[in-house]
């Protein structure tokens, strides 16, 4: 058996459509999806990153933004910059470029940002909701990837599910979302004891822990589901992921590579939420 390899070129750009058809029935309306983007200092991946999301929403026919600050400046000059765009109502998404330098505290920006508004979904308020219910922002990564199971018809009802990775923008909102989804979710990370003890018994692998190749075909039981998460370099240089590839695809049933797996997907969802706050503040 070889496993499916999930292309998540295809199911972002199948999303992608349907979110244009969408931003087209909202200028009909007189209404054009806002998204601005703050980048601070002079991270060349971060600038790469702002540079693919400005060119993604140009094609769909979003206003974007892109602000450029100076990597010294204050805190509280960033967060008058997002206190201004939270009183713009041309924008309905605002993403603060991570990371930010050193002497600016993170959590700050994140909390300053009007939730609403908080397309990336890392506000407090927007992270409670993701665990209590009620009308919230997803981070995009996570929120993708249910979308690429969901596409893939992967049936995740009553399905166990292990999410190797604890961060606030993947691991933990994806137990998340899975648990939406009625799964059972067990969290595993770098810690974790006897990692291959807890993924053997999984339906469904969610590699998120930054670690290249972490997760090999020893890990995973025959027929699982296995999403890579991990952006990595290998010795040659070239990018790879949490999981081996090649180990896993003769034991997986699914299989996302690196690069062209979830990677596309997270742009394509942070489009979709800035679409979804543009039409909220329409209906409002």
């Amino acid at each position: 058996m070889i496993a499916a390899t999930i292309d998540g070129k295809k199911i972002s750009q199948d999303i992608r459509t349907k979110v244009e058809n969408r931003v087209v029935k909202m200028k009909n309306n007189g209404v054009i999806p806002g998204l601005a983007v703050v980048l601070v200092g002079d991270n060349q991946a971060s600038k790469t990153y702002v540079a693919m999301k400005q060119k993604a929403c140009e094609k769909m026919g979003i206003h974007s933004v892109l602000i450029e600050l100076p990597g010294d400046l204050t805190e509280q000059q960033l967060l008058d910059q997002v206190i201004e765009l939270n009183q713009d109502d041309a924008i309905h998404g605002i993403l603060v470029q991570l990371p930010l330098p050193n002497h600016i505290d993170e959590v700050n920006v994140i909390e300053s940002i009007d939730p609403k508004k908080d397309v990336d979904g890392f506000h407090p308020i927007n992270a409670g909701r993701l665990m209590t219910g009620g009308e919230a922002f997803f981070p995009c990564t996570p929120y993708g990837i249910i979308e690429m199971l969901k596409n893939q018809k992967i049936e995740l009802n009553g399905k166990h599910a292990v999410v190797v990775g604890r961060s606030n923008i993947v691991g933990k909102p994806m137990g998340q979302l899975l648990l939406k989804e009625n799964a059972t979710v067990t969290y595993c990370h770098s810690r974790t004891k006897d990692l291959a003890y807890h993924t053997k018994q999984a339906d469904v692998v969610i590699a998120a822990v930054g670690v290249r190749h972490m997760i090999t075909a020893d890990h995973i039981k025959k027929g699982a589901v296995v999403i890579d998460v991990g952006m990595n370099r290998d010795n040659d240089g070239k990018l790879c992921g949490d999981v081996d590839y090649e180990g896993c695809l003769s034991k997986a049933s699914a299989i996302t590579p690196v690069p062209g797996g979830v990677g596309p997907m997270t742009i394509t969802m942070l489009l979709a939420n800035t679409v979804e706050s543009a039409e909220r503040s329409f209906a409002r």
